[in-house]
């Protein structure tokens, strides 16, 4: 007899098992005599069948399965969580609703908000940032002031997702806003009496009409009185007869007959004359006197009379174009920009023009992908700043300054036109600096501010001359030009022109003179050849890197608007200017925080003033420091600037991906202007102070 659990054997049956412990009491039941002979064979293993296996492969093939479908989602899901559009403040102003510059703030939300989620959200984020903001209620409305109910032309309800997509704008393009209820229902009655025009038919005596808006005809060999208009003015003031013609009424009920019947008090004959006049918005006036068309009224013999209405328009009003600004313009420029993809600059600050080079002339190199910058530092180690628009502002703005000390340029600092270099011409240099020029405008950076009027309105198609001789570089020629000025008589004009003979043949601008002021001409005709004329082939060069982003159209069509951008211009920046540009961002009122940060903005305001004065810190670097730029770009800040408050730091920090300062809270001014003065001088880079 032996043991079922170690295998230990005994004479005899006992109750436990002196080995291991096993209760023996189950071997007395058994019936079968156990085989004591031999040892007790082993068990065999139970081998897995095919079946199980497949079945453990599909289910762990299942798990992998969702396992990555359920980690994408969530990815997916934390990308597209947020998005930010702009909010801004319109109200009524002169009868017309217009937005209020300075007040335009973003706004993070869901892009599945709805129209009355969003007006909630604009209307806290807007109160919660201004102060000053009146009583509400508020209405929502796009930007041609119609109320956001449903998407533009449909009847769909409004959903920013959707709205995005009809638009075609990416969520930071879009732009909503808000005004007061009352304003828009004034607004709205506004443009309800606008639309309601008015037919008012009046007698007049004779042949005498209103010559504010048309001219009799006068039969030949005729002619009219001095006192017409004078009497027809009295004659519109004290017989005006009026008939009001709703627009509700159907078009095609009634003819010409009808309409002669109903204007019984106005015979139709050649001596009471009417003259018709619609009370419409100014916008449509300006466009009646420049295109009105001939009024014809014929009578039932077949006779006719000519109401010729004259066209007055005035040249120095309409080359200035003041319907769109330059932010306008570059922002439907900027459009054209693929947000998804991305040009790489790797740049040093001692050399930013290599970088810049290399990144230009790259084959993956875009004008219409975003630009990421990234800067070495002296050490030659990556900067730890990420870009989020302010290194590429930054980069754009000292590859600017590098342009204008090129080669390809000549002339004073602030007026620079080209050359021909044959070094730059090998290198196609002239198409390269148009594209910078362009990118930088386009992508939210600096115009060059040093190109010569003169050059941009040539460029741009524009007439107007005004070089001078100390605009040439050349000492000779300079010398020889000046000669040419100070001649006083006929015959000292004629021999310096004899003296320089050759240098104006050259130009094509040497010619016989009767007077002594064509000594005038003769230097313009030259000074026009020596900026323009003898440059011709490398400013078309030049022009086709311009037209990158469709950039050289836009300022053929608006070169009053974006000349201006690449011209220099004496307009500074002022502590105002800067003060209502930062928003501050302070803690609740009536807390001890709120305290603090109001003495720390009156510090801000007075360093301000004290960078203005020419102090150790300038304007222009204390805006370098904070956005990457030196003045506000032509494409306006995006996002708002704004000012922060920190207890954990004494000296300034900056973010100019979000154009953000933190100032610091510090107890007297003297210890706020040092520590100032002191971080914005040693911050070189990003990552550090």
């Amino acid at each position: 007899m032996y043991c079922p659990r170690c295998g230990k054997t005994f004479q005899s049956l006992q109750h436990f098992c002196s080995s291991c412990g096993q209760s023996l009491a189950a071997l007395e039941e058994t019936k079968h005599e156990p085989d004591f002979s031999g040892p007790i064979p082993a068990a065999a293993p139970k081998m897995p069948s095919l079946k199980t296996f497949l079945e453990y492969r599909s289910k762990k093939s299942d798990e992998r399965l969702n396992f990555s479908c359920q980690k994408r989602k969530v990815k997916k899901k934390e990308q597209t969580s947020k998005v930010q559009i702009n909010i801004g403040i319109m109200s009524l102003q002169k009868n017309i609703m217009k937005p209020v510059r300075g007040k335009t703030l973003p706004l993070i939300l869901d892009p599945d908000t709805d129209a009355a989620g969003l007006h909630g959200l604009a209307v806290k984020k807007m109160t919660d940032f201004n102060s000053d903001m009146d009583e509400g209620p508020y209405v929502l409305i796009y930007p041609d002031t119609s109320e956001v109910i449903n998407i533009p032309g449909t009847s769909t309800p409004f959903n920013l997702r959707e709205y995005k997509m009809e638009i075609g704008k990416t969520y930071n393009r879009i732009a909503l806003f808000i005004c007061l209820e009352s304003d828009y229902d004034k607004g709205e009655q506004q443009d309800a009496s606008d639309s309601d025009r008015e037919v008012f038919v009046r007698r007049n005596r004779g042949t005498e009409v209103d010559l504010a808006d048309t001219l009799p005809w006068e039969p030949e060999h005729e002619s009219t009185p001095k006192s017409t208009a004078e009497k027809t003015r009295a004659s519109y003031q004290s017989e005006k007869e009026e008939i009001l013609i709703s627009d509700t009424d159907d078009p095609n009920e009634g003819t010409s007959q009808s309409w002669r019947n109903t204007a019984t008090s106005v015979p139709d004959t050649p001596s009471n004359m009417t003259a018709v006049r619609s009370t419409v918005n100014p916008l449509y006036s300006t466009y009646t006197q420049l295109y009105a068309p001939i009024a014809i009224d014929e009578d039932e013999d077949g006779s006719q009379d000519f109401n010729v209405v004259p066209i007055s328009a005035d040249p120095a009003k309409e080359a200035v174009d003041t319907s769109i600004s330059a932010a306008h313009i570059i922002e439907n420029l900027a459009d054209a920009i693929d947000h998804n993809t991305v040009s790489r600059f790797n740049i040093t600050r001692t050399n930013v023009w290599d970088g810049a080079v290399r990144g230009f002339r790259r084959s993956t190199f875009c004008e219409k992908s975003d630009l990421l910058v990234r800067f070495t530092d002296d050490a030659g180690s990556v900067e730890e700043g990420i870009d989020a628009g302010g290194p590429r502002r930054e980069f754009l703005t000292l590859l600017m300054s590098f342009l204008q000390s090129r080669p390809i340029f000549e002339g004073p600092p602030q007026s620079r036109y080209l050359v021909y270099n044959a070094a730059a011409i090998r290198e196609d240099e002239y198409f390269m600096a148009g594209k910078m020029i362009a990118v930088s405008i386009v992508h939210g950076g600096p115009g060059p501010h040093f190109l010569s009027r003169d050059l941009v309105n040539h460029i741009a198609g524009q007439p107007g001359f005004c070089a001078h001789v100390t605009d040439v570089t050349d000492d000779e020629i300079g010398r020889a030009l000046s000669e040419i000025e100070l001649a006083h008589s006929l015959k000292s004009l004629q021999d310096v022109l004899l003296k320089h003979s050759s240098m104006l043949q050259t130009a094509g601008c040497f010619r016989h003179v009767s007077s002594v002021e064509e000594k005038h001409t003769v230097v313009a005709e030259y000074l026009t050849w020596y900026t323009i004329g003898r440059n011709h082939s490398v400013i078309e060069r030049f022009k086709d890197g311009l037209a990158s982003l469709n950039f050289l159209d836009a300022l053929c069509q608006h070169p009053s608007v974006l000349a201006p951008v690449l011209c220099h211009t004496d307009k500074r920046l002022t502590s105002v200017e800067v003060e209502r540009l930062f928003l501050p961002q302070l803690s609740p009122a009536g807390s001890n925080r709120r305290t603090t940060e109001t003495v720390a903005l009156s510090f801000w305001a007075d360093y301000l003033m004290d960078c203005e004065e020419q102090g150790p810190v300038s304007l222009e670097e204390l805006f370098m420091f904070i956005t990457g730029l030196k003045t506000e770009p032509p494409a306006g800040m995006t996002p708002h600037p704004c000012v922060t408050f920190s207890q954990e730091t004494i000296y300034p920090m900056a973010n100019t991906c979000a154009n953000t300062i933190t100032l610091p809270l510090l107890g007297t001014y003297a210890s706020f202007k040092a520590n100032m003065d002191f971080g914005i001088q040693n911050s070189p880079g990003f990552g550090c102070l």
